[in-house]
């Protein structure tokens, strides 16, 4: 059987997410090797691609996002938005999002009966997808607000959390547009915001997006497991239906299809593909600044080889990772900015001066790339938010 050391494991997570190696791919190519970029949070495929791809500019995504559309924002594993390859997303439907749309739908037929809206939850939710699709269609691209005010069929308040401290009224339209677009009827077109906020136009998918071919279920896995094994692997069985979202059944189904093999990572269970098992030289050192829900860092559920002890100061209570300092392939610390906008860098692991000075070089690239705008995560780590002192 074949043994990872961590330190191997390590080497591969510097070249094969373009931390030690920073790539010139298109930007649909290096979402592509991840499976997909997080954009639950509107900054993070920027940033993420800014650590990874040689002179990365803010316009080089919207690009890709709105005028040569090789990439979209999609809904899919665990109930988040992910910025995909436009190829790959008719196997992320049928595998992933068709999954997430199913229960989402549900939940929200549910609170339409709970909120008093309609006692036929069902009914209700069905004119009103309808609505909205016929609305797109004969105008185009649209936004939440507007379609709220043009279309009676999405009227209606309800409390997310009534009781709570944090519950309050609010209109229920914006959860018929995501149902729709898991389902992949409908995508977030062009961006009202800035790069920093997310006000997307909707659009009819088929407007926005090239015919594809449809794939089975089967067919779909096996294509997303693949690029997740070779970027991330190897891996063990709890990550893969992790990341994922899915159950057990449809992670073992998946690895048994793609011919994954046992190996031994230090003394667990993983997985690896049948022709992804050679030896990884050592890379040299390499540092890096990653945004917060960046797909590294929440690549993996068992994250002790790459994370330490430090799961308390990177992610928050309910499993979000904030933003990251890493070196050779580990977690050392978060950055944050200060008062004037520059980046700093907070550690809370031993590192050399080497790489003391390479994150410090790293932190005032960041700071000249933003120009200014300050970064404000939806999930910022504990130890960003502690005020801990900043390591120059």
């Amino acid at each position: 059987m074949r043994s990872f050391t961590v330190a191997e494991r390590r080497a591969r997570l510097g070249r094969r997410h373009f931390l030690s190696d920073p790539s010139d791919l298109p930007v649909a190519d290096v979402a592509g090797a991840f499976v997909g970029l997080h954009t639950t949070d509107p900054a993070t495929p920027y940033l993420s691609l800014w650590a990874r791809r040689n002179g990365f500019r803010v316009d080089d995504l919207h690009a890709a996002l709105y005028t040569d559309r090789t990439v979209v924002k999609h809904l899919a594993m665990r109930r988040t938005l992910w910025v995909f390859d436009t190829l790959a997303v008719p196997a992320v439907q049928v595998a992933v999002s068709d999954r997430v749309a199913a229960a989402e739908r549900r939940r929200l037929v549910a609170d339409v009966v709970k909120a008093g809206i309609a006692s036929d939850g069902e009914a209700w939710v069905t004119r009103a997808a309808a609505a909205v699709r016929v609305h797109l269609d004969e105008h185009g691209h649209t936004s939440a607000s507007e379609l709220r005010t043009a279309l009676p069929e999405l009227a209606g308040t309800y409390n997310p959390a009534p009781g709570k401290p944090w519950g309050s009224e609010g209109p229920i339209s914006p959860r018929v547009l995501t149902v729709l677009g898991a389902e992949g009827l409908i995508v977030r077109g062009p961006n009202d915001g800035t790069w920093t906020t997310s006000r997307p136009k909707w659009t009819p998918a088929t407007r926005w997006l090239d015919p594809a071919v449809a794939v089975d279920l089967d067919a779909g896995r096996s294509a997303l497991l693949d690029r997740y094994l070779r970027t991330f692997g190897p891996v063990t069985l709890a990550d893969v239906k992790w990341f994922f979202g899915q159950t057990l059944g449809w992670t073992r189904d998946g690895l048994r299809d793609v011919g994954a093999v046992e190996v031994d990572l230090a003394g667990t269970p993983g997985y690896a593909l049948p022709d992804d098992l050679e030896p990884e030289a050592a890379r040299e050192p390499w540092c890096a600044l990653l945004p917060g829900l960046d797909v590294t860092t929440m690549g993996w559920q068992q994250r002790d080889w790459y994370l330490g002890q430090h799961a308390t100061h990177v992610f928050d209570r309910n499993g979000n990772g904030g933003p990251t300092a890493w070196c050779d392939g580990r977690i050392v610390g978060a950055w944050t900015q200060d008062a004037d906008g520059r980046v700093v860098v907070q550690l809370v692991d031993d590192v050399d001066a080497g790489a003391s000075t390479a994150l410090a070089r790293k932190a005032d690239e960041l700071t000249e790339w933003l120009d200014g705008v300050r970064i404000a995560p939806r999930f910022p780590s504990p130890l960003s938010k502690s005020g801990a002192p900043a390591t120059r």
